[in-house]
């Protein structure tokens, strides 16, 4: 069942496509659901997440973190829940996340593409105290997260927003301190040709494939850190 989940996140496969020698694509979808809402793939993601830190020497749980979004293009199965992003100029779903400073997820939500990135500062910092045993103070954001409502949202949650601007005299690409890691974080997902676009019905079933996806990736460099060390 995992392995075809697996399958269907990294090949970007419709899942009524699903290959003879895996199982039934309607048995894994229902198991997927299934797994979806008990909240399997956070759990496996919080515990990898734990494992790889301790691993380089870090404490379990971070201190800070990095919150961004990304724009998904919509398709005809998630065009009904769609919104425009202006700023993109997209019409999809967009992903709110937010990682530790190792890259590693944390928190994750997904809403229509014309919300505000500041207007989900709440939810999101709110996730990302719960998972963490609230151990975070600190998160990088960039621009779009400006004003006092995201910083008073945040502050709540006992979290200090700290906005990444770019810089006066900006020619061409520039790395920005601590933002890159969210950004390096959104290109492991592409990865995941299933994540390239909103193919899903279900916000849920969006956000939790890209546990899965953020699950596979962190086991795999588990298992690499485990036979190097061996």
């Amino acid at each position: 069942m995992f392995n075809a989940l697996r399958w269907i996140v990294r090949a970007g496969s419709p899942w009524r496509y699903m290959a003879n020698d895996l199982p039934p694509w309607e048995v894994v979808y229902q198991q997927t659901q299934r797994w979806i809402k008990a909240g399997v793939f956070q759990a496996m993601v919080h515990d990898l997440r734990e494992l790889l830190r301790m691993a380089q020497g870090r404490t379990p749980d971070p201190s800070a973190a990095v919150i961004d979004s990304r724009t998904l293009q919509s398709t005809p199965e998630s065009g009904h829940r769609a919104g425009y992003d202006g700023a993109k100029r997209k019409k999809g779903s967009k992903i709110h996340m937010a990682v530790d400073t190792l890259g590693h997820l944390l928190a994750l939500h997904v809403t229509p593409a014309d919300e505000q990135d500041r207007t989900q500062v709440k939810k999101i910092a709110r996730d990302v105290q719960k998972v963490t045993g609230r151990s975070v103070e600190l998160a990088f954001v960039d621009q779009g997260y400006t004003g006092q409502k995201p910083m008073e949202d945040a502050k709540k949650q006992g979290i200090e927003l700290h906005v990444v601007k770019l810089p006066e005299a900006k020619r061409g690409f520039v790395l920005l301190p601590r933002r890159w890691v969210g950004e390096r974080s959104f290109a492991w997902m592409a990865r995941c040709r299933r994540l390239a676009k909103d193919y899903e019905r279900l916000p849920a079933t969006v956000a939790g494939l890209h546990f899965i996806a953020f699950a596979c990736l962190m086991l795999a460099r588990l298992m690499d850190g485990i036979s190097g060390s061996a």
